[in-house]
């Protein structure tokens, strides 16, 4: 690759947030010391932006959503965040939730990522997970299923747009008996008080 293609590389490319690994993957090199001079060299030159260790972007406008699957992977957004954005609850929510291997709040930029351990069995499993744009997103129905294994309960306060037979397909991926009670009485609930 001549010299020139390098930064074309990362500013053609459809992602907003990458790692060392992305890059090295774009520029057909290993991932090595000389790619992170490179980056380092980028950024100093106000060519791309530096948004925490081994991040980048291609300048401060990045996808916010997309750089919380980045920070730890594997991870998908999930929980709160979903379910604001399909109107499923109405509490406004400023924190990015995330599922992932470990628990840990982090703050980047003024933004701060929630993220929330699950068991490695439910992290990895595919059932419900969208890729969308470089990230990985859960559907409402799957998100909706997270908070319930986390939280023991959760207030909905619009029900009827969840797809039953999607939830109960994913039910078995929690392997928790106290939960599957818990979803079958919600759902006893929600069809008694439908409107």
């Amino acid at each position: 690759m001549q010299k020139s293609q390098y930064l074309e590389a990362i500013l053609r490319s459809p992602k907003t947030v990458f790692t060392v690994e992305d890059v090295a993957l774009l520029w057909k090199e290993p991932s090595t010391q000389a790619t992170r001079v490179r980056l380092s060299y980028y950024v100093r030159r106000g060519k791309l932006y530096r948004i925490r260790k081994g991040l980048y972007a291609k300048d401060a406008n990045y996808i916010k959503l997309e750089l919380a699957t980045r920070i730890y992977a594997p991870s998908y957004v999930s929980f709160e965040t979903i379910l604001v954005q399909e109107g499923l609850i109405f509490q406004f929510h400023t924190r990015i939730s995330v599922a992932s291997y470990l628990t840990r709040d982090i703050e980047v930029d003024g933004q701060v990522y929630s993220f929330r351990k699950v068991k490695m069995s439910i992290l990895t499993h595919p059932l419900g997970i969208e890729n969308r744009n470089e990230s990985s997103f859960a559907s409402k129905e799957r998100a909706f299923l997270d908070t319930l294994y986390l939280h023991g309960d959760t207030h909905v306060d619009n029900p009827n747009s969840l797809d039953w037979n999607k939830i109960f397909d994913m039910l078995p991926i929690y392997q928790n008996q106290s939960m599957e009670r818990r979803v079958r009485r919600f759902y006893k609930h929600q069809r008694e008080n439908k409107p």
